[in-house]
């Protein structure tokens, strides 16, 4: 078993249950990642077809208005090598966003809430999944009237689909297995909501998911508890799917959707299924249990083993059976996260590492979890359907959106015991963005890159932390996170301020990297 290797899923009882699953500027100057060119799903399908990769930088940059001011504190010299040697790739819709079914109930997903629209846009062209442990908790009600808990009605499905053509997203969409262990749904009422959905999604719709985090099926608690096998599984998702395809032939199918047992489960299934039966892989991934006290924000951003395990196991099963892979629902800690980590900007750092891992790791995209407004992992925090903020997870995600899509490059950086990793992507046009993140809780760095071409200009954006008095940044804030100097509105305005300029000589460049922030050059040949 894999439970400690992949870390837990998000965990929602089941109705009559108490399961627990386990192993779910100004826009002028920069109009960010609005308007960039729609979304393709073959790009986001295709592994690593770099050549069906498309720029996603920002335009519209102003010209750097000020050279970087150099930190104060400690600094320590650091040197970091950009080869033109191929490390992944980052197409169309990698950063995506999870919610619980559930969330179609509420008055979230509609074309009328434009501060949702808004914060969706500003990452670009995405990918929602609609998932989560209440997708077996909600039953598909055809004269339903819709805004009704657990039951799934057009009305809810409509108002899905007018949100995504709003914010110019896709979507998987999640469908109840569990509860044909009670004969709440069966493969006739799946397969009438997907065709329902399909026929109003559209393009929308890039994937079918059946079920959640199966692999927990078998608890005490749950569906089928104490009877219930790989084979089950694989028996009954193929009923679902062939009542499906017969309602709606070709539409895509994607699974497992494992909360973790990637050996046991994940690759056997996708072996067993086939690229006949799957279009894509899904995968769950939590670092740890946020009720633990060893879910720390030191723990958060500190390296990660067990993804790359992970990764290299969904990548050669990947590989094997000629089927993309995508880590359909993630997060820092499951549970909702830990109070003070998940929700402090902590997140924000680590979210950046997590997603370029994944990219590196051959992932075509990621989607993290989120919803609601506890003291949690949510990227967005909204209360019944209004969105009340962009947390620090966010900022990280859009972070990672500006550095834009393209084919990641080898990196090698020397920074002595400094907590500091970095990133780089290669665009259409041949430029190279860079990614730095220190970790550090005091130490800044002075760093000296090297790059396999020439640079004809450079500039620097930053994000950081400062709470209201505070003299520096702190990792457990839970506020005061800006990029380039400014927040987010919760509206999805986002207005930083011009970029740094750099200084630059052939194929170097100098700049500084202050602790417990994160940088982001653009350079041009």
């Amino acid at each position: 078993m894999f439970a400690d290797l992949l870390g837990y899923s998000e965990t929602i009882a089941p109705i009559g249950s108490m399961l627990n699953s386990t192993p779910s500027i100004e826009l002028s100057r920069r109009q960010l990642l609005k308007g960039i060119a729609a979304f393709s799903a073959t790009v986001v399908f295709s592994g690593c077809n770099k050549a069906q990769l498309a720029s996603a930088s920002p335009i519209n940059v102003l010209p750097a208005a000020s050279t970087q001011p150099a930190p104060t504190g400690p600094m320590s010299q650091a040197l970091l090598s950009v080869t033109a040697n191929n490390a992944g790739a980052i197409g169309s819709g990698f950063a995506g966003l999870s919610y619980e079914k559930s969330a179609m109930c509420e008055p979230l997903f509609t074309a009328a809430n434009t501060d949702l629209v808004g914060l969706f846009q500003l990452l670009g062209p995405g990918v929602l999944r609609i998932g989560g442990n209440t997708v077996d908790q909600y039953i598909w009600t055809p004269n339903g009237p819709g805004g009704t808990r657990y039951h799934i009605a057009p009305a809810d499905v409509d108002a899905l689909a007018a949100f995504l053509k709003q914010a110019g997203w896709q979507c998987i969409y999640g469908i109840n297995l569990g509860g044909a262990a009670t004969g709440a749904t069966t493969p006739a009422l799946a397969a009438a909501e997907v065709a329902y959905v399909a026929q109003q999604l559209g393009s929308s719709l890039i994937g079918i998911e059946i079920g959640n985090e199966c692999d927990g099926y078998g608890a005490a608690g749950s569906y089928y508890a104490d009877n219930w096998s790989l084979a089950q599984f694989e028996a009954l998702w193929n009923q679902f799917r062939s009542a499906i395809l017969t309602a709606t032939p070709g539409v895509p199918v994607t699974g497992p959707a494992s909360g973790s047992n990637v050996a046991a489960w994940t690759v056997p299934f996708a072996q067993s299924v086939t690229r006949k039966g799957l279009s894509l892989i899904t995968q769950h991934y939590y670092r740890g249990d946020g009720s633990s006290s060893a879910s720390t924000a030191a723990k958060l951003i500190s390296p990660d083993a067990n993804l790359q395990k992970a990764l290299g196991m969904l990548g050669a099963a990947s590989q094997s059976i000629g089927v993309p892979f995508r880590i359909g629902e993630c997060n820092s800690y499951f549970a909702g996260g830990a109070v003070g980590v998940s929700d402090s900007y902590a997140s924000a750092l680590w979210v950046i590492d997590f997603l370029f891992n994944c990219a590196q790791g051959g992932a075509t995209g990621v989607n993290l979890h989120g919803g609601g407004n506890a003291n949690g992992y949510t990227p967005i925090a909204d209360n019944n359907g209004a969105v009340i903020e962009a947390r620090p997870e966010f900022y990280g995600l859009t972070f990672f959106t500006l550095a834009g899509q393209g084919t990641l490059c080898e990196t090698n950086l020397s920074a002595g015991s400094t907590n500091a990793t970095a990133y780089a992507v290669k665009n259409a046009e041949g430029d190279l963005t860079m990614v730095i993140v220190n970790k550090d809780t005091t130490q800044n760095l002075q760093l000296t890159i090297s790059l396999p071409q020439t640079v004809r200009s450079s500039s620097l954006m930053t994000m950081s932390q400062l709470s209201s008095g505070a003299t520096g940044p702190s990792l457990t804030a839970t506020s005061g996170v800006t990029i380039q100097g400014v927040s987010i509105a919760a509206n999805g305005d986002f207005n930083p301020a011009a970029p740094y300029s750099l200084s630059s000589s052939g194929t170097q460049i100098n700049c500084f990297v202050p602790a417990l922030s994160a940088v982001l050059i653009e350079t041009k040949q």
